[in-house]
């Protein structure tokens, strides 16, 4: 698929890296109003260099790899403004407070955020968009339901796309009789891909008015692949069994379940032991609120329907209710002044590393759910149990990009939330996790989020 939206964190990536070496470039040539000569270039990349890696890191955090913020060009400065602000920060103790290349370039890093800004915003604005100017390819779309209708509206929509559903076909609402017909029309108008829905139960009388098409050098690809890479999810009314004894019915992966397991000990472990710190103060705050304990004792279903209790700051008047979600409030268990706190803060959730050490769940997985909850969500949600095939974690896929029910029972949010994770599930790598724990950072340091 020749979409040119799979490739734009790396067009990105590359573009963000060219337009800070030449912002270096430009600076150095204010500086002094002379072409800067090699040598002293090369003794500003050096330092300057490392600097863009950590750079491009803020920059992936802010979510300026994301696809979404290539379009968002209105609130695109005030993002650049914010990460340039935590850049400058970096360079400013980077500089200053590790003097280990001898210079100290007060006027160059000043004169060098000016320009990188006005830079960065101009190729980010307007630049990027010259890249996409190639013709977009016409494609049809053969299947049905709702993400049909999302995924037409979503290319066709976005520019970056070098792609245009000029047609979509309902397989519920069409008869035998249309697709000669339809192959016309095929021909007719230059249609180069077909993406269409394989698994649904009437696409196999189609398939033989399609098959001579492939002599014509028309593509097929798979709509549920091409709904997966654009939304980061999988459409759950498109889902059949076979789906599943194919992506999730696997062997363990043995290779990445040891590194990940490892990473979760030493990460943990580290975190853990530096978040001793706020213990006291934890302390002393809720005592001081309501006088009730620390800790909260909550049940949740762990890996394989597995009964595991995991341990967080009591933010509530009723330290372990076990998570009574259901529709109708109960008054009598409200959220404490210092729980509102820690809730926001998310300072809550660091007691919860002793159980990721203990490895009752891991840093990164489906977020695990209380037993009751679990019980009502499998009954009403085809598919639901698949979730618990893996270990939970602090964070995960459905964290970020999903919405979640709070303290109540929401069948459509969690459908939402399902599709998140089972992407997770059947694409988690070390890099999934990795950008995972980016976007987390992201989420904590903006206080946003589950």
């Amino acid at each position: 698929m020749n979409l040119l939206d799979r490739k734009s964190p790396l067009i990105l990536l590359v573009g963000d890296i060219f337009f800070f070496l030449l912002s270096l470039w430009i600076t150095l040539f204010l500086r002094s109003f002379s072409f800067p000569s090699g040598a002293l270039f090369s003794a500003h990349l050096v330092p300057f260099g490392l600097l863009f890696v950590v750079w491009v890191v803020v920059f992936y955090i802010a979510g300026l790899y994301e696809r979404h913020t290539l379009l968002l060009t209105s609130t695109l400065p005030g993002v650049l403004f914010n990460t340039l602000v935590a850049n400058s920060i970096i360079a400013v103790l980077f500089f200053y407070f590790i003097p280990l290349f001898g210079i100290a370039p007060k006027t160059i890093l000043f004169i060098y955020l000016i320009v990188s800004f006005i830079i960065i915003l101009l190729w980010r604005t307007y630049g990027y968009f010259l890249l996409g100017t190639k013709e977009a390819e016409k494609a049809i779309i053969i299947g049905s339901g709702e993400e049909m209708k999302e995924l037409v509206d979503e290319v066709n929509g976005n520019p970056l796309y070098n792609l245009r559903f000029v047609d979509s076909i309902d397989l519920n609402r069409t008869n035998a009789g249309i697709w000669d017909e339809i192959v016309s029309r095929i021909y007719a108008d230059n249609i180069s891909l077909i993406a269409i829905d394989l698994t649904h139960e009437k696409v196999e009388p189609v398939l033989p008015h399609l098959y001579n098409l492939i002599f014509s050098k028309v593509r097929f690809i798979d709509m549920h692949k091409i709904y997966e890479d654009i939304f980061n999810r999988v459409p759950l009314s498109l889902l059949r069994y076979n789906w599943f004894l194919e992506n999730i019915s696997t062997s363990p992966r043995a290779a990445y379940d040891a590194l990940k397991r490892i990473m979760d000990i030493l990460l943990s472990f580290l975190l853990a032991i530096g978040s001793l710190v706020l213990y006291p103060f934890v302390y002393v705050a809720i005592k001081l609120d309501d006088k009730g304990p620390l800790f909260s004792h909550q049940k949740r279903v762990g890996q394989n329907n597995k009964i595991v209790e995991i341990i967080k700051f009591r933010t509530m008047t009723i330290a372990d209710d076990q998570g009574k979600w259901t529709n109708d409030k109960t008054p009598e268990n409200k959220v404490t002044r210092v729980g509102k706190f820690l809730r926001n803060s998310r300072i809550d959730e660091l007691p919860q590393l002793w159980n990721v050490l203990r490895g009752d769940i891991s840093l990164i997985g489906p977020r695990p759910e209380f037993p009751d909850p679990v019980k009502h969500y499998t009954a009403q949600i085809p598919y639901y149990n698949v979730r618990h095939i893996i270990k939970p974690g602090l964070s995960g896929w459905a964290q970020i990009y999903g919405e979640h029910p709070h303290h109540e029972a929401d069948v459509s949010m969690t459908k939402n939330k399902l599709s998140y994770d089972l992407y997770y599930i059947k694409n988690r790598s070390l890099l999934l996790d990795l950008k995972i724990a980016l976007r987390t950072i992201k989420t904590l340091l903006s206080r946003a989020g589950v």
